[in-house]
């Protein structure tokens, strides 16, 4: 079973254009990402969905340079990019992460993956229908035969734009399985949409990448409870909602 996790990336976002490309200590936010997800122990490749822009030819060329796999598909149908991106690299299992999580912690991620493949019942596992984990630790899994399944079928807008919700508003085709964190703490929100989330990211990486570039979730939530006042610099931003 080939376990491939695919990574959606472009440069045009609506809120912060070029965000994962943003640097913090001189490296883009995409090349943390990419070196975390390196780390996973339960999946066999990386790979870099992105699009045919030329706004995203930096993209590119971060992957040729670090020797990361990639796919060039539509911006607008992320659904297709990943189906077409999962049948280029031949996945049985796809592991879906978002390039605006660069401090995704491995662990987590090897975490909803075993979880998905211990128990070998489900057909979609995750971290985010309930959540208990801090927003930008968001990981999915499901079978290609199940993202062929929506990809031949979801007709929305948001269902073909947002890949997965196909999925868990049918959860009477579907079986779903949830991944839950020991301790709720899904009021945390270390995903990059805003300048604030920007200016957060840049500081707890800034504090914590030269002491231990491999930091993870404990790491970043001890730092947070030494500086309680870092956690407003977001905490007025509202989630784009599907």
């Amino acid at each position: 079973m080939k376990i491939v996790v695919i990574d959606q990336a472009r440069m045009t976002s609506t809120r912060l254009p070029g965000k994962v490309m943003k640097e913090v200590i001189e490296k883009p936010l995409l090349e943390y990402q990419i070196e975390r997800l390196r780390k996973l122990t339960e999946a066999n490749q990386l790979v870099i969905a992105t699009t045919t822009n030329d706004t995203d030819i930096p993209i590119v060329e971060l992957c040729n340079r670090m020797g990361v796999e990639y796919y060039k598909g539509s911006e607008e149908d992320v659904l297709s990019r990943y189906y077409e991106a999962a049948t280029k690299f031949e996945a049985d299992i796809v592991v879906r992460v978002t390039s605006d999580c660069p401090l995704i912690d491995p662990a987590i991620v090897d975490r909803v993956i075993k979880y998905y493949k211990d128990e070998g019942n489900y057909d979609y596992v995750s971290n985010t229908l309930i959540r208990t984990y801090p927003r930008g630790m968001d990981t999915e899994v499901f079978s290609f035969k199940v993202l062929e399944e929506v990809y031949l079928n979801a007709q929305e807008i948001s269902e073909r734009e947002h890949v997965t919700p196909f999925i868990y508003k049918n959860p009477g085709h579907y079986k779903l399985g949830n991944v839950r964190n020991n301790e709720d703490k899904s009021e945390h929100r270390w995903t990059v949409d805003t300048t604030e989330d920007f200016e957060l990211i840049s500081m707890i990486i800034e504090q914590l990448y030269f002491s231990n570039p491999s930091f993870g979730l404990s790491d970043i939530l001890e730092l947070l409870h030494d500086n309680p006042q870092w956690k407003k610099i977001n905490d007025s931003i509202e989630q784009k909602i599907i």
